[in-house]
């Protein structure tokens, strides 16, 4: 699988907020890695933060969120108090 076009989705109760790739980011994923190692050792289980695409808006105790990430899986969890 090429990083640079991996199909992301976020949804809120259901509805999709967000729908992007990869390709969209202005830097390539192996430019933002190198960029990150030269000031720090990345470990397994670091995420590196590259920014978001508009569309999310607020968030409230009990909405259900779910992001899928093509060839990774799908991560669900609850916005509490």
């Amino acid at each position: 699988m090429d990083p640079n076009q991996v199909d992301i989705k976020l949804s809120i109760n259901g509805e999709v907020r967000q729908h992007s790739n990869t390709n969209d980011l202005i830097h390539k994923i192996e430019a933002l890695i190198v960029k990150v190692t030269e000031v720090m050792t990345l470990n397994p289980g670091d995420v590196i933060i590259t920014g978001t695409p508009s569309g999310v808006g607020p968030l409230n105790p009990g909405d259900d969120i779910e992001i899928e990430i093509e060839g990774i899986g799908k991560l669900k969890n609850q916005v509490i108090e």
